[in-house]
Order: C-alpha cells, then sequence, then structure tokens
C-alpha cells in the first residue's frame, strides 16, 4: 500500500513513471467519449472516497472522472454532510471509510489531518490539496510542461505572487526532477523556509519579478487570495507588482508557457492579456489533472513505478 501526501512519497523515479504513464494512457484515449473506461480498466472493481473539506472544481471532477475511467467508481463527501463536520475525529473518519473503500482521497486545510488520516487508513491515502502542499496539481503542471516539448531538467521555471502551497510542491518537485524555480515573492508573503530546503538547491526566492522572470522557460502564478483568506487590501497591495502582464512575460524565453491552476481573477495575478493569450496553456493543464490523476490512483495501488 502506498500514500500519495507529496511528491517525495513516490520519488524522482516513481513521478517519471507516473507521467510516462499519463502520457500513454491520455494518447490512448484520444477521440473516446470521456464516460469510456480505459481498455484494460486497471481498477475495475476499486472505489475511491473523496472527502471534500474545502471547495472544489478541478479535484473534485477530475478524480472522479479518473477512477471512472479506470474502471471503478467513487463516493464523494462532504464535511458539512458528513459525521466528520459534526466532531467525528480524522482518525475514526478513515477507520470507517477502510472498510468501505479502496483508496482516500482529502482535500482539506490543516496538512495535520492529512497525516492522521494516512496514519489510521488501512487503505491508500492521497493528497488533494492541504494548506501546506498540491502535489496533484504539480504531476498535472509537469505533464503538461512535457507535452510543450520541455524535458523537465535543467528547465527554469519562474513563479510570481505568493509563496504558497503550490510553490512548496513545485519546488520540491524542482529537487525530485532536477530543474530550477526562481519564485518572486514580496515580503512578509515568502514561502517557507523548510520548503526551499526541501529542493536540495534547485530553488531561491527573490524580490525583483524580473529576476525570476529572465530567461524562464515556464511561468506559474497563483490566486493572491487562498480559499478561506480575506480579500485583504493589504495584500493585494503588496501583490500587485508581481502581476504577469506582457510586459513581465516578455522578459521570458519567446517560447515560454504560462500556467494556472485556476480558478484565476483576471486583473489580479494575471493579465487577461496573458492568461487568455497564445502562450497560455491552461486549459490543457486543467485537462491533465484528470490524466496525472488516473496514474496517481495506479502508483497508489502498486500498477506502476
Amino acid at each position: 500500500m502506498r500514500n500519495f501526501l507529496s511528491l517525495s512519497d513516490a520519488g524522482p523515479d516513481g513521478v517519471a513513471a507516473m507521467l510516462a504513464d499519463a502520457l500513454d494512457r491520455k494518447a490512448a484515449r484520444a477521440g473516446w467519449p470521456k464516460g469510456k473506461p480505459d481498455a484494460d480498466a486497471p481498477l475495475a472493481g476499486h472505489t475511491l472516497a473523496m472527502v471534500f473539506e474545502k471547495s472544489s472544481t478541478r479535484t473534485r471532477v477530475s478524480f472522479d472522472m479518473a477512477i471512472r475511467q479506470l474502471g471503478g467508481s467513487s463516493v464523494i463527501l462532504d464535511s458539512g454532510t458528513t459525521q466528520l463536520g459534526r466532531g467525528e475525529t480524522v482518525a475514526d473518519t478513515a477507520r470507517v471509510l477502510s472498510g468501505y473503500c479502496d483508496a482516500i482521497m482529502l482535500r482539506t486545510d490543516d496538512h495535520a489531518k492529512l497525516e492522521e488520516m494516512a496514519h489510521y487508513a488501512t487503505i491508500p491515502v492521497i493528497n488533494g490539496l492541504t494548506d501546506d502542499s498540491h502535489p496533484c496539481q504539480i504531476m498535472a503542471d509537469l505533464l503538461t510542461i512535457l507535452e510543450a516539448g520541455k524535458p523537465l531538467p535543467g528547465l527554469k521555471v519562474a513563479w510570481l505572487g505568493d509563496g504558497n502551497n503550490v510553490l512548496a510542491s513545485i519546488v520540491e518537485a524542482a529537487g525530485l526532477m532536477q530543474f530550477d524555480v526562481v519564485a518572486a515573492c514580496p515580503q512578509g508573503f515568502q514561502p517557507e523556509e523548510e520548503a526551499i530546503v526541501r529542493a536540495s538547491g534547485r530553488a531561491r526566492v527573490v524580490s525583483d519579478p524580473a529576476e525570476a522572470m529572465a530567461g524562464a522557460d515556464v511561468v506559474i502564478t497563483d490566486t493572491w487570495i487562498s480559499m478561506g483568506q480575506d480579500h485583504a487590501d493589504t495584500k493585494l497591495k503588496a501583490m500587485l507588482p508581481y502581476q504577469v502582464d506582457a510586459a513581465l512575460m516578455a522578459q521570458a524565453k519567446p517560447d515560454a508557457v504560462f500556467l494556472h491552476c485556476l480558478p484565476a481573477h483576471r486583473g489580479e495575478e494575471v493579465t487577461p492579456e496573458v492568461i487568455d493569450g497564445p502562450q497560455s496553456l491552461i486549459w490543457p493543464e486543467a485537462e491533465n489533472r484528470l490524466h496525472a490523476q488516473k496514474s496517481v490512483l495506479r502508483w497508489c495501488f502498486g500498477q506502476i513505478g
């Protein structure tokens, strides 16, 4: 049994195996109806429990469709309509779901809840997002980068904006897959030093957006106001110089691509001309949540890597 709480759980070989599997399985489905199971239906008979303590569009739909395409089924649980929302412990919920289902995907706030779920569950547990990290999103990002014809080793990734959970997983990926991240973040909104250390020297934080963008192969940003945060004017003011606009984008390589995990706030972290422009790959990136997570599920069940 394997848990996917972070990219490091799989390691570089596991991440590479999942990406290769995702590319192959996506190509094999070209032109098929979305609801048609894969030809081999490798997880036939398996059920995925999806537990949501945070709102979701992409995680909810992509994991639901992922397990269906693999031949299995899903049960979707929102904390507000389950006993978890009425005070039942994460540990007890983990034990109960382990008796009903074959894997658990948890999308929550406190990373400690995810670790508690994994500790008490007797089935694989997958990190669908916590305040600390978002490894499933980064698997989709890496898949999108590869599809754009950009090998990961030696790549330069520019991050602009908040030093949040998505950035934490990007720098973790950098250490594993041997690419570099330069993150431009305003004072007071930089990532935790622990996250940068996990990049094994492949990531650094700067204050100048132009420094991060110079020669970048990939440009990534995220919403400045995350779920559960107030729409703080102070934070927005600090972030404004880090908005990805056409002038900043022009400082990256001419063939650089733009990524954003969505939802986006056009006019805040990115201008419409960039996010809706020719360098933007946000729609393939969003679709790739499905294909990457299929391979994450297969990895958790020991079918690859």
